[in-house]
Parts: C-alpha cells; sequence; structure tokens
C-alpha cells in the first residue's frame, strides 16, 4: 500500500487535503480515487486512509483509522557523516534510514570535495531530508530521522550529545566486537573519499571516539556508514 509523508495533524475520521508533492506522486503511481494509502507525519504511528478524491493538481484523503507501529531501533543511532560528492551523499543517507538510523548530522571535514555554505548549504540540507522522508515512506518508518543544519568538523563535535562514540578508521582501531554499547545511543562517525586526516582523528580521540574498523578492507565514503549501522544493529540492535 503507498506511503507518504503528510507534515499535518491526523486524526481518524479527518478528511485532509493532500500536499502538492503527495498529489503528483499518487498521479505519477496511477493510484484511483477510493483506493487506499497510509500516511503518517513523524509522530512513529501509521493512518490508513482512503482517497476520496484524486485529480491531476488536488487530491482529498479520509483517514480511516490509527495504528501503532513500533518499528524503530531500540538501539539509538547517531550518524556524524563528512559530506560526499554527487549521488554518494544521497545513497549513504537513503541506506542508513533503511537501517535504522536515528539522526543525521552532516559535516565539512578538510578532505570534502563539496564545498557548501550559506544559501547552498541551506538548499543541499533541505534534498537531504526529503531524501530522509522518502527513505521513511519506502522502509515503513513512521519516525522521520532529523537532518542537522551541516556543520564545520570542530563545531560538530563539540555539540555532540552523550553515548558511544565511533571513529571508522583504520588508525589505531579495534573491532567492533571490542566496544561496550552505551544505553544512551551510539555516535557513528565516517569520512569522506579522502578519508580523515590526521589532526581530524587526533581531535575526534580527544572528543572521546573510539577507532573501529569494518574488516581488514577499505570502504568507499559511501559503502561504510550503512555498513557499519548494520554491522551494530547486528550485534546490539533491532537486526539479531
Amino acid at each position: 500500500m503507498p506511503r507518504f509523508y503528510v507534515p499535518d495533524v491526523l486524526s481518524p475520521g479527518r478528511l485532509l487535503a493532500l500536499p502538492e508533492n503527495v498529489v503528483r506522486h499518487l498521479n505519477v503511481l496511477r493510484v484511483r480515487a477510493q483506493a487506499e494509502i497510509v500516511l503518517f507525519n513523524g509522530n512513529g504511528k501509521a493512518y490508513p486512509a482512503r482517497l476520496v478524491l484524486l485529480e491531476k493538481r488536488r487530491a482529498q484523503a479520509e483517514i480511516l483509522r490509527e495504528e501503532r507501529a513500533d518499528n524503530e531501533s531500540p538501539l539509538r543511532i547517531i550518524l556524524v557523516q563528512a559530506v560526499s560528492s554527487g549521488e554518494r551523499m544521497d545513497f549513504t543517507l537513503q541506506k542508513s534510514v533503511e537501517l535504522g538510523v536515528a539522526e543525521i548530522r552532516p559535516v565539512l571535514s578538510e578532505r570534502c570535495l563539496v564545498r557548501l555554505n550559506g544559501e547552498r548549504a541551506g538548499k543541499r540540507s533541505a534534498r537531504w531530508q526529503d531524501i530522509v522522508v522518502s527513505a521513511c515512506e519506502q522502509s515503513g518508518r513512521n519516525v522521520v530521522p532529523k537532518v542537522w543544519p551541516l556543520l564545520p568538523y570542530r563545531e560538530a563535535l563539540a555539540s555532540l550529545p552523550e553515548g558511544a562514540r565511533l571513529l571508522l578508521s583504520l588508525t589505531q582501531a579495534r573491532s567492533l566486537r571490542s566496544i561496550q554499547p552505551d544505553p544512551q545511543g551510539m555516535i557513528l562517525m565516517a569520512g569522506p573519499e579522502g578519508g580523515w586526516t590526521a589532526a581530524e582523528e587526533q581531535s575526534a580521540f580527544d572528543a572521546g571516539f573510539q577507532a573501529v574498523k569494518l574488516g581488514p578492507r577499505v570502504l568507499r565514503t559511501e559503502t561504510a556508514a550503512p555498513a557499519a549501522i548494520a554491522a551494530v544493529q547486528t550485534l546490539w540492535g533491532d537486526f539479531a
């Protein structure tokens, strides 16, 4: 059943005018009036609804009921991801959401090939949030992970919450199995195409990060974070 994110108050019995982007998507999918769809607004619940009107530019849905869906990971994972170029960043965000990440904090590190600031940074952050929403629609999640505003690397380090801090690196690295999980959650930090500089790694160690490796092979930036999330979900999350 098609799922759509609607940032509005949802409740059983309400007749709701759907946003333009949802109307376009419904028409692309060739959904017909009277079909059932699922709406969600990020509060952790799903709202099956019936399309009572579907035209080219407008649609209305009647919300039928409210459903609770407990499909969020018990392990709260925050991803700190150095910005990568092209579609690599989009892929990382999409797959990380599918795998259960709770927050995404993009950072600009020294070796990032992409340089964003001001209005460009704001537009890119909005695009990344849209990608996260689409990944929630596809994967069945009813809680939308927040994409934080883009920050320089050291500012991001200073603003992180508590939790086990893991740096994906081959320098002084330990295996994931040797790490003790933290009940407050886990922070994974993944570097850009060129990797971390020695100074950035030292700053991370000074901030309480431990270096961990995912086997003996060097992973591409778009592979590293999803692989790490899948690994920690297997060890301590809901993959077991």
